[in-house]
């Protein structure tokens, strides 16, 4: 069996496309066994890992850990919030101790970019990135580009837009390094204000007009406003967002073509979307949702493959 290029996923601009297609081939075996009556694989009983989440979390967290379970590994959930870094304990403390455990793999969000690969600079276990700062959230954008290749066949060829804060949005620098590996087009939509200024860096098409975007588009990622990363005021008000970015099915109706609208979440109903899109046929949100879990389970397979007991 092909197997990974790399022993941590840190984030998407560390993997190749034969990475990327090995894991979502494993994802397509994945999805089939968690659709049958007996979810469970027996593929890492002897694996123990540990999900640390220093940034609040329920979906990821969720989606990781019954992805461990549907995979028969041992799971250590921990909270910083309930820990000794409230204490003063130190990122290496704080994981030493757990190994000490005998952790194999430890999956962790963590408010500071880069704490993935300093982490995996100083101790023996295979990191999963599942979020550092405003940085990348690899296995969110490897679930995005899974569906959409689910929803279209391949995703190569495809005009994907990313709606909203890209500047705060470690989904958006994720999906856009995804989506170009494997040969969509990328275009980024939103205020100024929210794009970052090394944008034009990524070669990605940039717009400020929603419609426009909408028009352009095969595929809508809308993004949430990160109010939590926002230490000033970005725009005027959350209707005034709301006005211009916010899509409703009147727009959506507007439009020449149907085209197809993903959220990571959680969503700001009434804000980035309205209700009647998130719940309407054109939404594919809940698809990523379930691919999610056979997107977590490949990674965490292939990358345990790689560790020698």
């Amino acid at each position: 069996m092909s197997e990974l290029s790399v022993n941590h996923l840190l984030g998407i601009k560390y993997l190749n496309k034969k990475d990327i297609q090995l894991i979502f081939e494993t994802a397509d075996h994945f999805k089939e066994v968690i659709n049958r009556p007996i979810k469970k694989v027996p593929s890492l009983r002897d694996i123990t890992i540990a999900n640390l989440f220093f940034e609040n979390s329920t979906r990821t967290k969720l989606s990781f850990e019954l992805a461990e379970k549907r995979l028969s590994a041992d799971v250590i959930n921990f909270s910083a919030s309930q820990s000794s870094v409230k204490k003063g304990e130190t990122l290496i403390d704080t994981v030493n101790n757990i190994l000490s455990m005998k952790v194999d793999m430890v999956v962790m969000r963590h408010p500071n970019p880069g704490a993935g690969v300093f982490l995996s600079q100083h101790i023996d276990a295979s990191i999963i990135n599942a979020g550092d700062g405003a940085h990348e959230h690899p296995t969110q954008a490897l679930l995005d580009t899974y569906s959409i290749r689910e929803q279209f066949g391949e995703v190569k060829g495809k005009n994907v837009v990313i709606v909203g804060d890209i500047l705060h949005s470690r989904v958006a620098l994720s999906n856009i390094y995804a989506l170009q590996l494997l040969g969509a087009n990328v275009m980024v939509c939103g205020p100024k204000t929210l794009l970052p200024k090394y944008i034009k860096d990524l070669e990605v098409k940039v717009e400020t007009n929603l419609q426009k975007a909408l028009n352009w588009c095969d595929v809508a990622n809308m993004l949430r406003v990160q109010n939590e990363r926002m230490d000033i005021s970005y725009f005027p008000s959350t209707r005034e967002y709301t006005q211009q970015y916010g899509v409703t099915k009147s727009l959506l109706d507007s439009l020449d073509k149907e085209i197809t609208i993903m959220h990571p979440g959680p969503i700001n109903r009434g804000v980035e979307i309205t209700s009647d899109v998130a719940d309407s046929d054109q939404a594919i949100i809940l698809n990523q949702v379930e691919n999610g879990v056979a997107i977590r389970m490949a990674v965490i397979y292939l990358l345990a493959s790689k560790i020698k007991h």
